[in-house]
């Protein structure tokens, strides 16, 4: 009887320990989302297509047979409560892969615990700016662009408009910010071109949430900026909209940060933002995207897709989906060093976010063809290739109305490597060695 209970246990030891690999098998994504609050109906898109490329991930077979895991935390864009998030998502099923925070502010506060969890942080077309310096941001990746990048390419096209950098001397350019780490970011970029090309620049800020802005239009009206960049999120994009119409601005002369170019906000104003310009990172809306169109197939007309279906292919549920891409591919990658068909941890994948190579074979493959330019990073370059395009809003679409633009590194990098090197110094760092990058 004893040696029956001793195999029992055994069986039951080896079935535990069958379990615990089989947990560890799963690929754990946390997922910070805001579907609730003044923000939701830019987070939701979002939050819908970043979870139905995760659902795409396991119906293709996983990460070369890992099965991927996650879980959503709501932070209504609050950073406190999405440090909670973190913190409460960073240990479970086997550990985080990686956070992205969607939020600047929760960004800047993430920064500083992510290296002591040895966790990544994918912050893609938003976050710290001067994190693109891999050199002493290890844990950062602001994969596709930065704000800085954002505000020089969006200068780059009011220059081609009127004709070559010297005829924006004397212009008038009004930025209207959301009140936080997200909107300020691309004020030193903007403030630093101006000094370039002698051109007038006023610096507007919204208070949160963005719903009260009758005293910043009132500034536009009387200074007549010739120029309105918006750089706003949620329902401060539309109410900037609304009161331009009011305030009687052409909206033809607003260009908005890529954050604030996507259906929410512009579809409750109609033609009232018929004219409204945006960027787009890379992509914009892209309802014939193989991606697309595989989602639709394997998720969506099985009842099995996230959000509605007639979400799917619009702008910022698409750009849930290439976030989570640019999430999956990373541990692709990292799996070419530390094990194909193997779970890898949160620092093996920092590897891989670090050493993307994402070319247009690749990207093609996995429905990308048309929505991402190949991307490639660095133990120096955190960010990899900038490309974007404007497209404008006809009143019932979004259709592009530029050709690609790359922002300036001639200017940037300076930047980056000055402000980088001043965090560097305030945190007590060194930079990075060439062993370090091996690591």
């Amino acid at each position: 009887m004893m040696k029956l209970a001793t195999l029992t246990l055994a069986a039951a030891g080896l079935l535990a320990s069958h379990a615990v690999m089989a947990q560890a098998k799963e690929q754990f994504f946390p997922v910070l989302v805001y579907r609730t609050g003044a923000y939701a109906p830019n987070g939701v898109p979002y939050a819908n297509g970043y979870v139905d490329y995760l659902k795409l991930t396991n119906a293709r077979g996983g990460i070369n047979g890992v099965k991927v895991s996650w879980e959503e935390c709501e932070t209504g864009y609050a950073t406190d409560r999405g440090v909670e998030c973190y913190e409460r998502l960073k240990g479970k099923n086997g550990g985080a892969t990686v956070f992205q925070p969607l939020s600047t502010g929760i960004t800047f506060a993430l920064t500083e615990k992510a290296p002591g969890d040895k966790i990544p942080l994918i912050t893609a077309g938003y976050g710290r700016s001067e994190s693109t310096d891999g050199m002493v941001f290890k844990w950062n990746f602001p994969l596709t662009g930065t704000y800085w990048d954002a505000a020089d390419i969006l200068l780059q096209h009011l220059a081609k408009k009127e004709g070559g950098w010297d005829k924006l001397k004397g212009k008038k350019i009004a930025l209207v910010y959301h009140d936080s780490p997200y909107g300020k970011e691309p004020i030193p970029l903007l403030t630093e071109r101006s000094k370039m090309h002698d051109f007038q620049l006023s610096t507007i800020p919204v208070t949160h949430p963005g719903v009260e802005q009758k005293a910043a239009w009132l500034q536009i009206r009387q200074n007549r900026p010739d120029y309105v960049l918006l750089w706003g999120w949620g329902v401060m994009n539309s109410t900037s909209l609304k009161e331009a119409q009011a305030t009687g601005f052409p909206r033809d002369k607003m260009y908005g940060v890529w954050w604030a170019a996507a259906e929410p906000d512009v579809k409750d104003v109609g033609d009232g933002a018929k004219g409204y310009n945006g960027l787009a990172l890379q992509h914009g809306a892209e309802p014939n995207a193989a991606v697309v169109k595989e989602i639709l197939a394997k998720l969506h007309d099985k009842g099995q897709g996230t959000g509605p279906k007639d979400e799917v292919g619009q702008v910022l549920y698409m750009r849930g989906v290439t976030q989570a891409m640019l999430a999956v591919e990373g541990v692709r990658r990292a799996q070419e060093r530390f094990g194909k068909g193997k779970w890898v941890s949160g620092e093996q994948a920092r590897w891989g976010y670090e050493n993307l190579a994402l070319d247009q074979k690749k990207l093609d493959a996995l429905g990308f063809a048309g929505v991402m330019r190949p991307i490639s990073t660095s133990c120096a370059d955190h960010r990899g290739d900038v490309w974007a395009r404007v497209h404008t809003w006809d009143g019932k679409k979004w259709s592009f109305t530029s050709d690609w633009y790359q922002a300036d590194q001639s200017v940037i990098k300076p930047m980056i490597k000055s402000a980088a090197d001043k965090y560097a110094a305030e945190k007590k760092l060194e930079r990075r060695t060439p062993a370090d990058c091996q690591s």
